[in-house]
């Protein structure tokens, strides 16, 4: 059996589904590697790296297809590579069911099997192949040296001969993997954060790493099954601003992080709330792509109002593609040996196993 990788649009995505270290592990498993190639020139990794783990390089995408039994990507393959897809090829990315759902019936009309690893159950036996949360990590950390690089004050508190500098103040908001990595990240280098979240259990975590819970008055944990976040109702909205009324006018750097899975994100900085924000505060809104947590967010720009910096923020791990394609890289490599029987030789669809029931996109699934 035959894994393939194409190149990413490089426009858009910089990450790579496949590194040489992960190649190895793979190939251990008794599979073959097909890549395209100069499939990660771009990022510093060459041919012959990938070729001293055992992978073959083909000179086209298209000699990558028409041999691959199962397609790895980072995000959906682009309109060329899925013309050219073989019948009952599998293909596993990160596929974004609710956006690409007319693409995905084309497939599955085809006999593809897809599986979108954002669907993935969040249970033990598949944390080590939690593609958001790993990549949550990263953002999280990279949201605060970014918000400092756009900050004009230095952010831990100096003593020096010509007198004392305080330090910076930041709020995170949402406690997720991305927004505690940014409270500890933070914290590290020397701010006083707080932090604000609708579940009630993240209290614990947030004051764990030495930041500060804001609560919203008579708050109720707002927590799915799944340990994500809740939709709020328009009582607890009126509340939550009330609270943000007093927090944003303390702060420097407020970095938002507020996701719901599969809706808009959430409105949390109204546009009273950015106008209330000292000139000079730094917004860094990750959630930008998905709607935005501020009001005033663009995607991919950095919005003035009032001597306030609004950054919203686009494509960030194509900050970090190295680190963020090991990481993405490990993960695939944990769900293909889940998915991959030694025994039979193949891959086996167990819609019996979780994980395998979870993640493969269906009819009913895509576009819901």
């Amino acid at each position: 059996m035959i894994v393939g990788s194409t190149k990413e649009d490089l426009s858009l995505e910089k990450r790579v589904a496949l590194t040489p270290e992960t190649a190895k592990n793979i190939i251990g498993l008794g599979l073959k590697i097909v890549i395209e190639k100069n499939y990660a020139d771009h990022i510093g990794i060459q041919d012959k790296d990938y070729e001293s783990a055992g992978v073959e390089i083909k000179n086209s995408s298209d000699e990558v297809l028409e041999v691959s039994n199962l397609l790895i990507k980072v995000n959906f393959p682009s309109t060329s590579d899925l013309s050219k897809m073989k019948q009952k090829t599998i293909l596993v990315g990160m596929l974004n069911p609710n956006k690409n759902f007319e693409k995905i019936k084309e497939l599955l009309d085809k006999k593809i099997s897809l599986f979108s690893l954002e669907l993935l159950p969040r249970i033990t036996r598949a944390q080590s192949m939690d593609v958001l949360s790993s990549q949550s990590n990263l953002a999280g950390y990279r949201s605060v040296i970014d918000s400092i690089y756009e900050f004009e004050k230095a952010i831990p508190m100096m003593m020096t001969a010509a007198g004392t500098v305080p330090a910076a103040k930041v709020l995170v908001i949402g406690a997720g993997v991305a927004g505690l990595q940014a409270i500890a990240t933070a914290k590290r280098l020397g701010a006083i954060v707080s932090a604000t979240d609708v579940r009630v259990a993240s209290k614990e975590q947030v004051e764990s790493l030495g930041g500060k819970f804001l609560m919203v008055e008579g708050s109720e944990d707002m927590e799915t099954k799944g340990g994500y976040a809740k939709e709020a109702n328009s009582d607890y909205k009126k509340r939550q601003e009330e609270m943000m009324k007093d927090a944003v006018k303390k702060n420097d750097i407020i970095i938002c992080t507020a996701l719901i899975p599969g809706k808009t994100a959430p409105r949390i900085l109204t546009e009273e709330l950015v106008k209330l924000m000292r000139p000079g505060t730094i917004v860094y809104d990750l959630a930008a792509e998905q709607g935005g947590n501020s009001a005033f967010s663009e995607v991919g720009k950095i919005s003035n109002v009032n001597g306030v910096k609004i950054v919203g923020v686009k494509s960030l791990m194509n900050k970090l593609p190295l680190t963020a394609s090991s990481l993405y890289a490990k993960n695939l490599f944990s769900f293909i040996r889940n998915l991959y029987s030694k025994e039979k030789k193949g891959f086996n669809i167990n819609l019996e196993d979780e994980i395998i029931k979870k993640s493969l996109v269906t009819e009913q699934k895509n576009g819901n």
